[in-house]
């Protein structure tokens, strides 16, 4: 079969580092190539339009590599020149990936085995269209089951009424509370799990037509629940256990143990574990703990949990729950480290990091040859540069005063843009972040696309030539 032969595009100032990247790259991954060096500083100014009159493309090349940050529609390019005209990533250092040569394929992560249970907080104090709105977000972020979690001492009324409009609605509901009254309205209504059970209840709730979760009487003995049990099994009822998770300084360890010894003295029993008592109170950002729980419930076989998003920290728990729920299936069943999985649940810093080099910065900087200012941060260090000079250091005031004083006053417009590039760039630096200029800084699941400087000056010239041009 015969080599395929590609045409890098790309512009004057990253030439060098594509052609150091790209050497090794074809021998990797088999390709033949060469490199069009158009007459343009940074290939993210790049638009279709343009290269349709600049780039010539040879008659035994393939296809055709853009830099990534390439606007415009490509058919435009590949029709012209018989040739298909593909974005490969807008950083040139990603290319080994874009090729597949770094790294494994990200998986889809479609499978999962635990099911989560997401508690709406005094269900009894809200309207019903308020439990509807939180059942919609939970359901939205992955949830399973809606838990309404009602109040001691409290009787909620209306709690039949309130089940069959979530009940109407799709979803599958599940109802906190020992309350007789409360629990059977809610049965009735269409509720399939009730939390809890033991001893204190058992005599009524053994005759109602629903699952239970079963806790100790006495959380120090696991003996305590085999009476709850076996009235439950008698009836015909089923259950999940639940050994009780407490929280970290008041027997979290013991109760973890109890967990295992659970699934040692009954091997083939439905469990579940509330997951609430370490995101909730614990004052750390929850996405690593829901992780590591979940990978305890899919050792152990736990197939559901209880969670809920009350505390700020923990405000995306459910979704981070259904992240990490995947990836532990994915890596149990296929035996491979939880790693380059895709990084959903990597939000403070980032997988990896580039960095050009003070040699690489250097000699940019003398190349550039336009007004245009570029932005970089590595190294502790955030580094501007245009035509009119080179500045860098960690503090960004202090960076813009140097370059400021150098070239003089700037257009609010320009001055605005500096200014969201280098806090970006500060944060970058202080989570150890990859910054990337124009693009937003990403936080895993959280992450949310900007449009870039250059794709909002294009956007608002074709608007004004549109609104000129009717």
């Amino acid at each position: 079969m015969s080599r395929e032969r590609l045409l890098f595009v790309t512009g004057r100032l990253a030439e060098p580092s594509l052609r150091d990247v790209l050497r090794p790259l074809a021998e990797r991954v088999g390709f033949d190539y060469e490199i069009a060096v158009l007459g343009i500083s940074v290939a993210a100014l790049m638009h279709v339009d343009w290269l349709r009159r600049k780039l010539v493309v040879p008659p035994e090349m393939t296809r055709v590599i853009l830099p990534g940050w390439c606007l415009g529609d490509l058919d435009a390019l590949s029709a012209p020149f018989g040739v298909p005209c593909v974005r490969g990533p807008k950083d040139l250092f990603d290319l080994p990936e874009f090729f597949g040569k770094q790294g494994r394929a990200t998986p889809t992560l479609d499978e999962y085995g635990i099911e989560i249970l997401a508690e709406i907080n005094h269900a009894p104090r809200l309207s019903e269209d308020e439990l509807l709105r939180q059942a919609n977000s939970y359901r939205e972020s992955g949830a399973d089951l809606i838990d309404l979690g009602c109040i001691p001492g409290e009787p909620w009324a209306t709690i039949g009424p309130a089940v069959k409009r979530l009940r109407d609605d799709g979803f599958r509901i599940s109802v906190d509370s020992f309350a007789q009254e409360e629990v059977e309205e809610a049965v009735a209504a269409g509720a399939e799990l009730v939390l809890s059970c033991n001893q204190s209840n058992v005599a009524w709730a053994s005759k109602l037509p629903v699952e239970f979760v079963v806790i100790p009487d006495d959380v120090r003995d696991l003996d305590s629940w085999d009476t709850t049990c076996q009235r439950l099994g008698e009836a015909g009822r089923p259950y999940r256990l639940d050994p009780v998770l407490e929280p970290i300084g008041f027997g979290f360890a013991a109760s973890l143990e109890r967990y295992f010894e659970t699934r040692r003295r009954h091997p083939d029993a439905s469990m579940m574990m509330g997951t609430g008592n370490l995101t909730e109170l614990t004052e750390v950002d929850s996405a690593g703990i829901s992780f590591l729980l979940a990978a305890i419930c899919e050792e152990l076989t736990i197939h559901s949990i209880l969670t809920t998003e009350v505390i700020n920290w923990s405000r995306t728990a459910v979704r981070e729950f259904d992240l990490a729920r995947r990836l532990v299936r994915h890596s149990l069943k296929n035996r491979v480290l939880p790693k380059h999985l895709g990084g959903q649940l990597v939000l403070l810093r980032d997988p990896k990091l580039r960095e050009i080099g003070d040699e690489g910065l250097r000699l940019m900087a003398g190349r550039l040859t336009d007004p245009n200012f570029r932005v970089f941060a590595e190294r502790g260090e955030i580094h501007v540069m245009n035509r009119d000079g080179y500045w860098h250091g960690a503090d960004p005031y202090e960076v813009f005063d140097r370059m400021h004083a150098d070239v003089g006053s700037l257009t609010a417009e320009h001055s605005f843009y500096l200014g969201m590039e280098l806090c970006k760039a500060r944060t970058a630096l202080t989570l150890g972040k990859r910054y990337l200029q124009d693009e937003a800084l990403r936080w895993g699941f959280l992450s949310v696309d900007e449009i870039s400087a250059v794709a909002r000056r294009k956007h608002r010239k074709d608007a004004a030539n549109t609104d000129s041009n009717p």
